[in-house]
C-alpha cells in the first residue's frame, strides 16, 4: 500500500464527506434556515436541498404547523378586587421562519408572556360576574392584542380560548348560594304564576257556566210563560166556543119563561153548596121565579083536565088520566100546589069566573127531560 492509496482514499473520504454536507433533505412542514459564514443566507424549503459544505451551515428547523399550547392557570384580579385563576390555551402558527429565528430569542415563551399581561388587562377591568359570563369577549380581546404584537415575530396567533375561570373557594359557595336563591325565587314566582292562571280560568269557568245556567232558566222561563199564554190562549177559546154554542143552543131552542124560572131554582142548590157558606141570602129575583113557576102549574092543570100533571124538570108535560109529574129529587102534584100556595093566593088555581088556561095543551108524554136524580112520574089530580 503506497502513499498514492493513501492519498486516494484520503480524497474519497473528503469527497464522501462534502458528499453528505452538501445535500439536505427537509421534512414536509418544516422550514431551515442556512446560515452562511454566519449571517443568514436562506431558508430551505421541504424537499432536497443542497448547500455548500464548511461554509453553510443550517441554524435550526422551524415546524410550521399550527401549534397548541397550554398554559398554567394564571392569578388575575378582577376590578372588584376577586382573585381567579385562568387557564389559557393558544393556537398559533409560524409564517415567517426567519422572523421567528432571529426577531425573538424564544417565540413560545414570548407567547405566554404576552397572554398573561394581555389577559390581566382584559379581565381586570371586569368585575367577577362579567369575566365569567364573558368569555367570547375576552378570547376576542386577546387574540387580537396577541396577533398584532406577534406579528412581528413571524407567528399568527389563531385562536385563544379560556379553558377555566376558578374563583376562590368562598365565593363559589356564595355564588351556590345565591343560585339556589335565584332558583328557588324563579320556582316560586313560576308557581305563583301558575296558580294564578288556574284561578283566573276557574273563574272564567264558573262565570261562563253561570251565564249559561242564566241564560237558559231565562229561555226556560220565557218558553214556558209562551206556553202558558198559548193554553190560556187554548182555553179561553174553547171556552169562549162552548158559551158560544151554548148560547146558539138556547137561542135556537127559544125557552120560555118558566123553563128559565125552573133552571134558576135548580142553580140555588149549587149556590148554597159548600162547607164555607153558613149564611145564604136569598136572591130578590127568587120570588119572580117562584111567580112564574107557580103560574106554570096553574096553566098546566087548567089546560090537562083530569089527571094533569107537571112534567119533567126544565118542562112542563100534560096528559089524559095517570099522567105524571117528575122533577129534581121527584116534583109531584101537592109539592107543585105547595109551591104555588107560597106564590100567592090564585097562582094554582084561577079564581072563580076565570076562563081556560092560556096555551094549547102540551101532549102527553112530552116536555124537558127530569133533572139530575128525577123521574118522569105523575100523580092522578084532584077530578
Amino acid at each position: 500500500m503506497g502513499p498514492s492509496f493513501i492519498a486516494a482514499l484520503i480524497v474519497v473520504a473528503v469527497a464522501g464527506f462534502a458528499l453528505v454536507r452538501t445535500v439536505r433533505i427537509v421534512p414536509q412542514a418544516t422550514a431551515g434556515i442556512v446560515e452562511r459564514l454566519g449571517r443568514y443566507h436562506r431558508t430551505l424549503l421541504p424537499g432536497l436541498n443542497l448547500v455548500v459544505p464548511f461554509l453553510d451551515r443550517i441554524k435550526e428547523t422551524i415546524d410550521l404547523r399550527e401549534q397548541v399550547v397550554s398554559f398554567p392557570p394564571q392569578p388575575v384580579i378582577t376590578s372588584d378586587n376577586l382573585v381567579v385563576s385562568i387557564d389559557t390555551v393558544i393556537y398559533f402558527q409560524v409564517v415567517d421562519p426567519r422572523a421567528a429565528t432571529y426577531e425573538i430569542a424564544n417565540f413560545l415563551v414570548g407567547v405566554e408572556q404576552l397572554t398573561v399581561t394581555t389577559l390581566r388587562n382584559v379581565v381586570g377591568g371586569m368585575d367577577l360576574e362579567r369575566a365569567l359570563t364573558s368569555r367570547e369577549e375576552i378570547n376576542s380581546e386577546l387574540r387580537g392584542v396577541l396577533d398584532d404584537a406577534t406579528g412581528k415575530w413571524g407567528i399568527r396567533v389563531n385562536r385563544v380560548e379560556l379553558k377555566a375561570i376558578d374563583p376562590p373557594a368562598s365565593i363559589q359557595d356564595s355564588m351556590e348560594k345565591q343560585m339556589r336563591a335565584d332558583r328557588d325565587k324563579r320556582a316560586a314566582v313560576l308557581t305563583a304564576e301558575g296558580q294564578k292562571q288556574a284561578a283566573i280560568l276557574t273563574a272564567e269557568g264558573q262565570k261562563q257556566a253561570a251565564v249559561l245556567k242564566a241564560r237558559g232558566e231565562a229561555e226556560a222561563v220565557v218558553l214556558r210563560a209562551q206556553a202558558d199564554a198559548e193554553a190560556k190562549a187554548m182555553r179561553a177559546k174553547g171556552e169562549a166556543d162552548a158559551i158560544a154554542m151554548v148560547f146558539r143552543a138556547i137561542h135556537e131552542g127559544k125557552p120560555d119563561q118558566a123553563l128559565l124560572a125552573y133552571q134558576y131554582l135548580q142553580t140555588l142548590p149549587q149556590i148554597a153548596r159548600g162547607d164555607a157558606n153558613k149564611v145564604w141570602i136569598v136572591p130578590s129575583e127568587m120570588g119572580r121565579a117562584l111567580e112564574g113557576l107557580g103560574g106554570l102549574f096553574a096553566n098546566a092543570a087548567g089546560a090537562g083536565g083530569p089527571g094533569a100533571g107537571v112534567g119533567g124538570a126544565g118542562g112542563w108535560g100534560a096528559g089524559g088520566p095517570g099522567a105524571g109529574a117528575g122533577g129534581a129529587g121527584g116534583w109531584d102534584a101537592e109539592a107543585a100546589g105547595a109551591n104555588a100556595a107560597a106564590a100567592g093566593p090564585g097562582a094554582v088555581e084561577p079564581g072563580p069566573g076565570a076562563g081556560p088556561a092560556a096555551g094549547p095543551p102540551a101532549p102527553a108524554g112530552e116536555g124537558t127531560p127530569p133533572g139530575p136524580g128525577g123521574t118522569r112520574k105523575g100523580t092522578p089530580a084532584p077530578g
